[in-house]
């Protein structure tokens, strides 16, 4: 199967991560009218034409299979948890792979304000890794590393929760990012390296890589 045509994927405990659409706008924003996304995120949306460019970056991604950006929702049928109905985006987790050539990848993730608490940045994550690396095992998908600034010491828990060891600190490089940030790496299962390779309470986020937002 084509990766461009992935179905959703599911996740533990009823969650489903699948592609976003242009009915999430509104969510979208108000998700980043939060706090702590604005704290966290190195890439802000703010207005419906920021919303729609969002919305427009994701899709051209996946068209040209250089990001694979997914709304994690519930799966379970009824009212949705908190009030909120279901389908509606507890946040988004991202696979972030420029450069096909090269054998690591980046995710990384956001949660609402309503989804935090409830473990739903972990097994979005878990989700997601298990994707990627069962998808991309034969183009040559050997590591994902995710990043956060220092003192988002909630992000670290997650990482390392899903197996994301901390590898090494990067220095800062202001005014963008003003502080240090850790890079959590986690290597492909034994199982997906030995295939025929192709050819690198919780969080409101991760702040990401230097030149790419969430």
């Amino acid at each position: 199967m084509d990766h461009r045509d992935a179905s959703a994927v599911p996740g533990s405990g009823g969650l489903r991560l699948r592609r976003w659409r242009e009915e999430d706008l509104p969510a979208l924003l108000e998700a980043y009218e939060d706090p702590a996304m604005r704290r966290w995120l190195a890439t802000q949306v703010s207005g419906a034409d920021g919303a729609a460019d969002w919305l427009e970056a994701q899709r051209r991604g996946w068209a040209t299979g250089t990001r694979f950006a997914f709304a994690v929702t519930e799966a379970a049928t009824g009212a949705g948890q908190e009030g909120g109905p279901v389908g509606a985006p507890l946040g988004n987790i991202v696979l972030k792979r420029p450069d096909p050539r090269n054998d690591c990848a980046e995710v990384g993730y956001w949660t609402t304000a309503a989804a935090r608490g409830r473990g739903v940045a972990s097994r979005a994550l878990t989700a997601l890794t298990d994707w990627a690396f069962a998808e991309f095992a034969e183009r040559g998908l050997a590591r994902l590393e995710l990043l956060h600034q220092v003192d988002n010491e909630a992000s670290c828990r997650v990482a390392e929760k899903c197996g994301y060891a901390l590898a090494r600190v990067i220095p800062a490089l202001p005014p963008d990012y003003p502080l240090d940030g850790h890079v959590h790496v986690r290597e492909a299962p034994v199982v997906a390296l030995s295939r025929p390779a192709g050819r690198r309470a919780e969080a409101a986020g991760t702040g990401g890589g230097r030149a790419s937002g969430r």
